[in-house]
């Protein structure tokens, strides 16, 4: 029998020391180095006014490292930080093994407020210093990303009132039932759940009125209404390529040499064209007279091309239809046909064949066909047999006018654009045989 080494898992001491796992060159190394000696904090150590009573609190500077880290692992729950902090050996070392309660870490991060700005302004100075920042070109997009607010809350404001008109009604009526079966000495469905829907009902509705009482209505730039939300106000119905989401739009300008985030921002909109000219305000300071500031077409507006030439900045800006002047997106528009099924509600019921009805079934060729290559329909066959027309047409022979009027007309036309590459008149004899040959 083969004999193998023995796997021991009885409790043992294993020397570890913290400080050797912050190894130079690593991320964590610099984040380590860089909040202890570069980054000031006095605004964030203000918070504490525990000097001669209270109990100890963690170092903020020790706080900001670990959540910076988890967010540099894409981490951002605190209970996983501090699950983190509890058995990864990297999060022990920049933590000096003190293993702060998921709670402590959730009051960190959601009381840091204006100060996380300047810690951030103070990390694009380090960056300037160490020459990552080229200034030759900033590039502004932004993503919608989901909150946590339930987008059924949302509505506007004549929407969401009579949303509570709708509760109060069925409360009414449920209690006017309620009142008919204790006449008739009827017990009915459980009375307790049927209280308990009751009490929701009513929770629910009285929510509603006080957040219309207390809650202006929501309105774009241009003076359209935007639905509010009851969960947060702040965040906003939005349509992505993965349905509809209540969220905000991040936007980020960044640096084309070392790919730095020099600006960012969030807002509760769908629409990015209200934050090209906000993110050049964030980036003025570090932009100059030659930076370019390049953005996609959903920044593109008459509002936005005016600021651009009144604050003589270098820009380029996509318009909507600059796919369809481009041949590199000559292939695109294969795509336009398909319905959206967060607007165009008709199109979304309507049979596969017609959502796709631009997309050429044959299986030999994808290329559509010119209108004028398509033969003529006719009620009567073709003189001539259809496998002798098919034939000569594919061996670009020109078939006799007599025996095929149709098939003739369209391989003359197909002669005249001799300019076209060949894979074109390959799929218009293609679809010229495909016509040519009768039904059965």
């Amino acid at each position: 029998m083969a004999r193998y080494k023995v796997v021991d898992r009885s409790p043992r001491f294993l020397p570890i020391v913290l400080d050797a796992q912050l190894m130079t060159g690593r991320f964590e190394y610099a984040l380590d180095y860089l909040i202890d000696h570069e980054i000031e904090l006095s605004g964030i150590a203000k918070r504490y006014l525990n000097d001669e009573t209270g109990a100890p609190a963690y170092d903020p500077a020790v706080m900001l490292k670990i959540v910076l880290l988890a967010y540099s692992r894409g981490v951002v729950s605190s209970r996983a930080i501090e699950r983190l902090c509890r058995e990864n050996v990297l999060f022990m070392a920049i933590s000096g093994d003190s293993a702060p309660q998921f709670t402590t870490i959730a009051k960190f991060v959601r009381e840091l407020g204006e100060e996380v700005s300047a810690v951030f302004t103070q990390v694009l100075l380090i960056c300037d210093r160490q020459g990552l920042i080229g200034r030759q070109m900033f590039a502004i997009d932004g993503v919608k990303l989901s909150s946590n607010a339930d987008k059924r809350r949302s509505g506007t404001h004549a929407e969401l009132a009579h949303e509570a008109e709708r509760m109060e009604a069925v409360v009414a009526k449920m209690m006017k039932e309620h009142r008919g079966r204790d006449e008739r000495a009827d017990a009915g469905e459980d009375a307790v759940e049927h209280a308990a829907r009751i009490e929701r009902l009513q929770i629910e509705a009285k929510r509603i009125r006080g957040f219309l009482a207390t809650h202006a209505e929501r309105r774009s730039e241009k003076g359209a209404v935007r639905k509010s939300n009851l969960t947060d106000n702040d965040s906003a119905k939005m349509a992505t390529s993965k349905g509809v989401i209540q969220g905000y739009t991040a936007v980020a300008a960044v640096d084309r040499q070392a790919q730095i985030i020099v600006a960012a921002q969030t807002h509760g909109s769908g629409s990015e064209q209200s934050v090209l000219l906000p993110m050049l305000e964030k980036t003025s300071a570090l932009r100059t007279d030659q930076t370019i500031v390049t953005a996609d077409a959903g920044y593109h507006s008459e509002a936005n091309l005016q600021g651009l030439y009144e604050r003589a900045v270098p820009a380029l800006i996509a318009d909507g239809l600059m796919r369809r002047r481009d041949q590199r997106f000559a292939e695109q528009g294969r795509y336009r046909a398909l319905p959206d099924p967060l607007y165009d509600k008709a199109a979304a019921h309507k049979p596969s064949n017609a959502k796709f009805s631009n997309r050429v079934t044959s299986s030999t060729t994808r290329l559509p066909v010119p209108a004028f290559a398509r033969p003529a329909r006719s009620s009567t066959p073709p003189a001539a047999p259809a496998r002798a027309v098919a034939a000569s047409i594919t061996n670009s022979k020109a078939p006799s006018v007599t025996a095929c009027p149709a098939a003739y007309e369209t391989y003359a036309c197909a002669i005249r654009k001799e300019r076209k590459p060949a894979r074109w008149h390959s799929s218009i004899r293609t679809r010229t045989r495909r016509c040519a040959t009768p039904s059965a």
